[in-house]
């Protein structure tokens, strides 16, 4: 079984989203909307696949990075979210007990060692493109 794939995502939080974003386009060419950036690339095995990674800044205070106190997140690419959730927990990794599915993809989180919380991303790429 496949684990992680590729990254999905890097996320950080901001005093400021919106004056970051402006920044980051500004001086190194990351045009972003309201939910971030995103950097399109194709898949190194199946060269017709084209994927995607987001970046973004979030709120100060935004709760979607709890339980961890971190001021960044990394979202990583799988390709069995289920399966692979399920293997972790045997092996004794923190699992949030909670899968949301959306048209772009299933999205579950774990907990390293130092207490980051790390989001699994099970993509659906062709809405992003």
């Amino acid at each position: 079984m496949k684990r992680v794939t590729g990254i999905g995502g890097i996320f950080f939080k901001a005093e400021d989203p919106e004056k970051m974003k402006k920044w980051y386009e500004k001086h190194l060419g990351i045009v972003s909307n309201e939910w971030g950036g995103l950097f399109r690339w194709r898949d190194f095995d199946n060269k017709e696949k084209e994927c995607t990674t987001a970046w973004g800044p979030f709120t100060k205070d935004t709760n979607y990075f709890n339980p961890s106190e971190k001021e960044y997140m990394f979202n990583y690419r799988v390709e069995n979210l289920t399966k692979l959730l399920d293997q972790l927990k045997k092996e004794g990794v923190e699992v949030i007990d909670k899968v949301e599915e959306y048209e772009y993809g299933k999205f579950g989180w774990i907990m390293d060692p130092e207490g980051r919380k790390i989001e699994l991303w099970e993509p659906v790429d062709q809405p992003f493109l």
